[in-house]
């Protein structure tokens, strides 16, 4: 954070884009501010490319003017609706700059919609209607007043101390648009600021009216939370004002301990989660991963059982994740393509390396992790890692240990090409021929057999010692060939 004198500022807007901004509003006679995270980035010595521009009269005449000044290299669009214009500009190198301009205005909301009733307004009207302070700063590009910041919410000072807070009375900015709800937890988020105790409260008390936005908005900014440095900081704001509970409730249902009757209680589920998530985080920035991360121990709420002679269990709680996951990506409109999928498997597979770390790990367990979990191992492997969390630092040793040498197993048999064999020279369609089976339990169990002793190495992948294997098999099942 860097403080700037409005000579500084002019300083560092004295780009010919900037002065083009200001000579065209000039020449139409209306004052025009670059606003919102443009200027706050300023101040955070943020890289941020795109840049919003308030005009007090109408933005789009301004944005029309602009494409006529620039020409060819502009191109513009006009959303007469929302008042609003862009102009993008692309340089001889084909980088590509948004300038997004809108007229000045004021909003007024119904309670059942966050869809505002829209006039033109002043400066002072349009930096009202912001959601934060640190979004409500302005800088003048007109040339009288070239750099000058207009800041009536002390949002540089909010800035300083790392708060984020409302510029008005934050019950009415959270009820007219619940959104922003989600917005203030992804900014104290992403930049690691705290929200102010009056926001707070006023996030607690709205809660509910996050229900009437869309779970394409909710999940654009979840993703935008689980894509920062620390998303539990995230997790937990959402948590503590009772908006996680509302949005995810199956992660909420996790953060309980309870005790057996001889005392012996679990973990709290809930905060091991994030836990995970966040070392998934340091790790990868691979946004799916990070969801298997969050979403990995789901089932455990349902299938949490006491059992007097090991205690708290939580058996199957893998699968029964993994199958509750298409309710929640289809409530959250996540995608229900080849990403569920793939956070599906590693939900339904994170325990499979933890229950081979804690053995000797033998080829042959690893051979089927990498049949099962295919080109996802890595993945996998670093969710699995990421889930060591325990205080017992022997058995925490214990598993770090066994993960390495299942990674050196993994790498080995990577580097012989091994995936190539694990699918045996006999296939389902030869046995059903062989047998005059129709697709049948009976195939299933042949097929395993086979499959089974290529996993575990007992019979070479190779045609002859598979067929004498299958003869015994099928003669065991009273299956004989038709030729």
């Amino acid at each position: 954070m860097k403080l700037y004198s409005d000579t500084e500022l002019a300083q560092i807007l004295d780009k010919p884009i900037f002065h083009l901004i200001g000579e065209t509003a000039d020449e139409q006679g209306v004052e025009c501010y670059v606003v919102g995270g443009f200027v706050r980035d300023i101040f955070l010595e943020r890289p941020s490319n795109d840049i919003d521009v308030v005009v007090v009269g109408s933005g789009i005449d301004i944005a029309k003017a602009m494409k006529e000044k620039i020409g060819r290299r502009a191109k513009l669009s006009v959303f007469k609706n929302f008042g609003t214009a862009q102009v993008c500009i692309y340089d001889k190198a084909g980088n590509r700059r948004e300038i997004e301009f809108v007229g000045a205005r004021k909003e007024s909301y119904s309670h059942d919609s966050r869809k505002p009733v829209v006039e033109n307004g002043t400066l002072e009207d349009d930096q009202n209607r912001r959601d934060f302070t640190i979004n409500a700063m302005a800088i003048c590009l007109n040339k009288e007043r070239f750099g000058e910041l207009v800041d009536p919410f002390d949002g540089i000072y909010d800035l300083e101390d790392g708060i984020v807070r409302t510029p008005l009375d934050p019950d009415v900015t959270f009820s007219d648009d619940p959104l922003r709800m989600m917005r203030c937890i992804r900014f104290a988020t992403q930049l690691n600021f705290f929200i102010d105790d009056e926001t707070f409260d006023a996030l607690e008390r709205n809660k509910e009216r996050i229900r009437i936005i869309s779970g394409e908005r909710i999940q654009e900014e979840l993703n935008k939370i689980m894509s920062t440095k620390t998303p539990s900081k995230g997790l937990v704001e959402m948590h503590r004002c009772g908006l996680l509970h509302i949005i995810l409730p199956e992660l909420t249902n996790l953060d309980i301990v309870e005790k057996g009757p001889d005392g012996r209680g679990h973990k709290n589920n809930f905060y091991h989660t994030l836990e995970v998530l966040d070392n998934v985080a340091r790790k990868s920035d691979n946004l799916w991963l990070r969801w298997a991360a969050l979403l990995h121990d789901i089932g455990k709420a349902k299938t949490k059982r006491w059992d007097p002679q090991n205690g708290w269990t939580f058996h199957n709680h893998n699968y029964i994740g993994a199958k509750m996951l298409p309710d929640i990506f289809r409530r959250l409109k996540l995608p229900l393509d080849m990403k569920m999928k793939y956070v599906q498997k590693l939900i339904d597979l994170h325990m499979r390396p933890i229950a081979i770390a804690d053995e000797v790990v033998t080829d042959s367990a690893v051979r089927r992790l990498i049949n099962d979990a295919d080109d996802d191992i890595d993945d996998l492997m670093t969710l699995c890692e990421a889930d060591i969390t325990s205080r017992n630092e022997l058995r925490k040793k214990h598993f770090i240990e066994n993960f390495r040498i299942v990674r050196t197993k993994l790498a080995d048999l990577k580097e012989r090409d091994f995936k190539r064999l694990l699918q045996p020279v006999i296939d389902g369609n030869e046995i059903m021929e062989m047998f005059g089976l129709k697709p049948s339990k009976e195939v299933g169990t042949l097929k395993l057999t086979l499959k089974n002793a290529v996993l575990d190495n007992s019979v070479p992948n190779e045609r002859e010692p598979l067929l004498k294997l299958l003869m015994q098999k099928a003669e065991s099942m009273g299956l004989t060939p038709t030729s």
